[in-house]
């Protein structure tokens, strides 16, 4: 199978390398979908500023040259020299039936394959994790799912918090209520209830104060009683990480922990280097870097502290540890930071330092921003309360709401809990995995849940009225081989969208943008509703069968939507349910 813009490109780069030389072979040669026909040509009108003559002319020039034989039923030049370009039924078709038989649904495994850690998630230990800790752990796990079905070799970080000075008082809290107690259980369950208590007495218990910063100073000296219940905290936050991360079908383990403390012993000696090199200077006894137009209030340089007046580390010491150590350890090609937009300022006087620093090499950081999920108000989403809203309860409230929504299906308990939990979980990530990345979204329970738009449920129906189609056709998915045939425009259209796939899926690495991966199968979804209304797969209208000669050309056109659009949602980690 052939991307139609790939092959489209390619064809109009070699004719302008016999038109013009060999050095317009690389030329963009600017394809565009068009209403005029399936896609157009823009190239002319570019050139012809280079070239100094009509761009009417050198489309016609470029026409002449263009190998058209098996791949267009009709090309004509229109307009100030557009070319527009109409792909014949029969090469779509090919590609159509090439791309079911193709395992990978005619997407190539990358060459060479790219090395990417990928930075998302990061939740605090002992602390639950809220709705502003969405966007970044599914559009991090849609990047990953995405870019290892590309073939590219993706390291997952969880750059969890676990570490600094609130541990003190979290440990001095265990101590108190018992390593094993109901209390100290609840880690597993509602951190925020243990780390709450710890904070009222740490602000209203001198003693305790007193005993909670003493830890903080035993556990960074490395007391081994000390680290050994820092150790359970940590276990008993995993614990709690993991039952989110399952019901929400992220693809997170313990393997992929990469915290705060992982980087400890590395801290000095980033200070020390990027100090030896004249990068970090003392200010006002800290340790601070300063770079070039980073200004602050009344013009004054804004500082990238390293190590705090006391001599303690911040975050942005272990941020350029992580960096170092992934461009040098991990020979990343690319760092995926999936975070929220308002860091943007800070993780970009990072890069600069690990560059500056000469640490960075060929390596590409880059920063997926993250924009935040409002309430109907258009502020940031919480509860009546003021209170951010918890990842347990949301997941909770969608499963609850998915099962009304199914309430008038006939299903086995067992499979409408099934059912439910998939429609819920699907609707919240895909609600947010359809927005661009770094824009604000609205979150709107009865948009989301909806079975028609752009939503979770509308692609999962979609996808289990494939499956129908072939329960009533007592034919397997897997048996439906026939050449795909073109005899209608609904089956051109929907044949002629499914070749897109590869360019979508593309579209979502280059970016970390799953709206366009998200875009296109919605698009394919609307496509196959029309395909619906205009051809019959297995009876017509008046219950009289099919024809063979025409069913099976279209079950087979059905076999390769239905495993593009299940392939598609689950790189989105959108399940897609037998039934709706």
């Amino acid at each position: 199978m052939s991307d139609p813009q790939l092959v489209l490109a390619a064809r109009v780069q070699a004719a302008l390398a016999a038109a013009y030389g060999p050095s317009y072979a690389n030329s963009d040669p600017v394809i565009r979908p068009s209403q005029f026909a399936d896609f157009q040509a823009n190239v002319a009108l570019p050139l012809a500023k280079k070239l100094g003559r009509k761009p009417r002319d050198i489309a016609d020039e470029i026409v002449a040259k263009l190998d058209a034989d098996d791949v267009f039923s009709s090309i004509e030049v229109s307009g100030p020299g557009f070319i527009n370009l109409t792909l014949s039924d029969e090469w779509i078709a090919a590609q159509a039936s090439a791309m079911r038989a193709d395992e990978r649904l005619g997407v190539p495994q990358a060459d060479p394959p790219q090395i990417i850690p990928v930075d998302y998630s990061a939740p605090n230990v002992a602390k639950e994790m809220h709705v502003g800790h969405l966007r970044t752990t599914v559009v991090g796990d849609a990047f990953c799912r995405t870019a290892e079905f590309r073939g590219h070799k993706v390291i997952r970080q969880n750059h969890i918090g676990d570490w600094g000075t609130p541990f003190g008082m979290l440990i001095e809290h265990l101590l108190d209520v018992g390593e094993i107690s109901p209390e100290a259980e609840q880690l597993k369950t509602e951190p925020n209830v243990f780390y709450q208590a710890a904070r009222v007495k740490f602000d209203s218990d001198p003693g305790f104060a007193d005993r909670a910063r003493q830890r903080v100073v035993m556990l960074q000296g490395g007391d081994e009683d000390t680290l050994r219940l820092w150790h359970e905290l940590v276990d008993m936050s995993k614990a709690y990480f993991n039952r989110i991360y399952q019901r929400l079908d992220i693809t997170l383990t313990d393997d992929a922990l990469a915290g705060e403390s992982m980087y400890n012993d590395m801290l000095k000696d980033v200070c020390d280097e990027l100090e030896a090199k004249g990068i970090a200077v003392m200010s006002e006894g800290a340790l601070c870097v300063f770079l070039d137009g980073y200004l602050g209030r009344e013009g004054k340089p804004v500082p990238l502290i390293i190590r705090k007046s006391d001599g303690g580390y911040g975050y942005a010491t272990t941020d350029l540890a992580a960096l170092r150590y992934r461009a040098q350890t991990l020979h990343a090609d690319r760092v995926i930071y999936v975070i929220g937009a308002p860091q943007g300022l800070h993780l970009k006087m990072v890069y600069e330092t690990v560059e500056k620093a000469g640490w960075l090499g060929e390596t590409k950081p880059f920063h997926a921003a993250i924009g935040n999920v409002l309430g109907s108000d258009g502020k940031i989403l919480r509860t009546r309360s003021g209170e951010p809203i918890m990842l347990r309860a949301l997941i909770d409230e969608a499963i609850e709401r998915a099962e009304k929504v199914i309430a008038d299906r006939d299903y086995a308990d067992a499979t409408r809990q099934e059912i439910a939990q998939a429609v819920g979980i699907g609707a919240v990530k895909y609600a947010d995995l359809s927005v661009a990345r770094d824009s604000e979204y609205v979150f709107d329970w009865d948009r989301m849940l909806s079975l028609s738009g752009n939503t979770g449920p509308y692609l999962q129906y979609a996808a289990a009225r494939l499956r129908s189609i072939f329960r009533k056709s007592g034919v397997s998915p897997e048996d439906a081989t026939a050449p795909i045939a073109i005899t209608h425009q609904a089956e051109r259209a929907l044949a002629l969208h499914l070749l897109g796939f590869g360019q979508a899926i593309d579209a979502l690495i280059e970016d970390v943008a799953p709206h366009k991966l998200s875009a296109y199968l919605y698009g394919l979804a609307d496509t196959l509703t029309t395909f619906y209304e205009h051809c019959p797969v297995v009876k017509y209208k008046d219950g009289t069968d099919v024809e063979p000669e025409v069913r099976d050309p279209r079950l087979a056109l059905c076999a390769v939507t239905l495993r593009t659009l299940t392939t598609g949602l689950g790189l989105l980690g959108v399940p897609a349910p037998d039934r709706m």
